[in-house]
């Protein structure tokens, strides 16, 4: 099916200009001014803007937790992302002690195969790096097209990994051309403060929040980015929070070390008062927490500074009754919130609206430079002859209430009730399909493609 969208205003991260798209094939096919093509559907983009579909880089769907999964599916999930303009997302599969990346990737497999409605990637999570699975780092590079792997620095017994860990995995990757991310924050720190105040009945979602202090964070953050200086290979530092950890990361640029450094709607929006909301607060419990206001300004900062160069969701919601689970002990509450429809909305209301950042950089943040740093670059992240057809015709003026009422997550809150903000979706296409039309969703469950990604650039 041919599609052709008319006087769109085009954003890239580079461009920013009024014209025509004719898309056949899953491709698009040709930009130009008035274009003469006869197309199976017309587009009329007046007076709205056209992004390329955003990549979330930062998902957790259907994941396992306890004897529970978060609550959305690879369905409900991917289906809430298109919702929100994000037609791609790289979501994280998670090596079980003992047992091999290849299993995991087969558990993940069996449960996302044929079940998406957006497009979708891999990174691996490595929580026991030894000498059978530095031998499968190369295959899932170069055959499976997995090129970026997460290590935890917390979370000792389930996945924490020791540094020494850390700078073996970082060798055997580089030599393939990948790329290591990390869950920065000091694990035995945290554990040592839960315990304390678990001991001193100290059990409300306040103490989730207080047991996670800006030091455990910045902390390990310094740590990492150090090893990776060792090792020769580019860091990737995923849901940075706090000012602490973005000094860590500004200080190592004073050594030429190149960094990359995501973080997320929530710790851009967000702030601690949430915490002081009695057991409410357990929707907002998430690791790392959310963070102080001068916390949020000095995120801000890092985004014009080029600090920071994805906005991601780092998406893992949990039901009410879920979350339930820690109603007398903050330790068993389950860590995650719901993001991946409202991450686009929200950046371009906080961010363009507001004057914090430019259309530009918006583009940059939520799909370029993801497509850069994780390799499926220029096939997705950009508008350009050639590239994947995955596009969002945007409304910057239209305001809307965000609510659980009316979102398309699996999750009965919203941790952004009753916000309104400014700019909507309006129109979503995947490789050259309506995906998001009139509200309603255009593409089945399965129409979701897998990414194999290429070497980062």
């Amino acid at each position: 099916m041919s599609i052709l969208i008319k006087n769109g205003r085009i954003v890239t991260a580079a461009d920013d200009y009024i014209a025509d798209i004719y898309i056949e094939n899953e491709k698009i096919k040709t930009i130009g001014h008035d274009l003469p093509f006869q197309a199976d559907q017309i587009i009329n983009a007046d007076n709205k803007i056209i992004f390329p579909g955003g990549i979330d880089p930062h998902v957790h769907l259907e994941m396992p937790f306890k004897e529970t999964f978060s609550s959305d599916n690879y369905e409900t999930g991917t289906r809430a992302a298109l919702f929100g303009g994000t037609t791609t997302v790289i979501d994280f599969i998670t090596q079980k002690k003992e047992k091999s990346l290849f299993s995991a990737l087969e558990e993940w497999k069996g449960r996302s195969t044929g079940n998406t409605l957006s497009d979708y990637a891999f990174h691996m999570s490595v929580t026991d790096f030894n000498e059978n699975t530095r031998g499968e780092i190369r295959d899932l590079i170069e055959k499976e097209g997995i090129t970026s792997f997460k290590i935890f620095m917390a979370y000792r017994g389930s996945l924490m990994v020791d540094d020494r860990q850390i700078a073996g995995l970082m060798d055997e990757v580089k030599k393939y051309g990948g790329i290591v991310s990390a869950h920065a924050t000091n694990g035995d720190l945290i554990d040592y403060l839960v315990a304390k105040n678990k001991a001193e009945g100290r059990l409300s979602p306040l103490y989730h929040y207080l047991s996670q202090p800006e030091i455990t964070e910045a902390e390990a953050t310094g740590r990492f980015v150090d090893i990776a200086l060792q090792s020769g290979i580019k860091p990737y530092v995923v849901h940075l929070s706090c000012e602490g950890a973005l000094n860590r990361v500004r200080n190592a640029t004073v050594r030429n070390q190149k960094i990359f450094a995501e973080t997320c709607i929530q710790y851009l929006i967000l702030d601690a008062s949430v915490y002081n909301r009695g057991f409410e607060s357990a929707k907002w419990v998430m690791s790392p927490p959310v963070r102080e206001k001068k916390d949020q300004t000095a995120l801000w900062s890092g985004i014009e500074q080029g600090l920071i160069h994805t906005v991601a969701s780092d998406h893992c919601p949990f039901t009410w009754e879920q979350k339930m689970m820690g109603e007398k002990d903050f330790s068993k509450i389950p860590n995650g919130a719901a993001g991946i429809e409202n991450r686009m909305e929200l950046l371009f209301s906080e961010g363009v609206a507001k004057n914090r950042i430019t259309l530009n950089q918006y583009v940059e943040l939520t799909a370029t430079n993801a497509a850069r740093i994780f390799g499926m670059y220029p096939q997705k992240g950009t508008i350009a002859v050639g590239s994947d057809a995955d596009l969002v015709v945007f409304d910057p003026g239209e305001k809307h209430v965000l609510s659980a009422k009316t979102h398309h997550m699996n999750c009965d809150y919203s941790e952004y009730e009753g916000m309104e903000i400014t700019g909507k979706c309006k129109t979503v296409l995947l490789r050259g399909k309506m995906a998001i039309d009139k509200n309603k969703i255009w593409v089945e469950k399965g129409y979701g493609k897998f990414i194999k990604r290429n070497i980062p650039e």
